[in-house]
């Protein structure tokens, strides 16, 4: 399960994906089998989620790593590589941000 913490000394990186409703569920669906076939399964993977908004207009992924060359090295793999080609083609733009956690407030 995914945590949120300010202690957490991994690399934490928040994917953002704007699509149309017709192909939401289709990039969804690619980014759910990216999850459970590969990234989960990668060194360094600590967790990931996946958000779609109510228009269904974005997708945003967040997922943890151990460290930055881990999620690096995930994404140079040829089998990602591939993927990421697949998914780019569904969506009008995506774009990946690696993000330090500053502070959190939970309940």
């Amino acid at each position: 399960m995914t945590s949120i913490s300010k202690d957490f000394q991994g690399q934490t990186v928040i994917c953002t994906f704007d699509v149309t409703p017709g192909s939401a569920h289709d990039v969804l669906d690619a980014l759910t089998a990216a999850y459970a076939e590969v990234i989960s399964k990668q060194p360094g993977y600590v967790s990931g989620a996946i958000h779609l908004n109510d228009a269904q207009t974005r997708l945003a992924t967040y997922s943890q790593w151990r460290d930055r060359r881990d999620y690096q090295a995930m994404l140079r793999s040829p089998e990602m590589r591939e993927r990421n080609r697949a998914i780019n083609a569904m969506c009008r733009h995506f774009e990946p941000v690696m993000y330090e956690v500053m502070d959190c407030w939970p309940a």
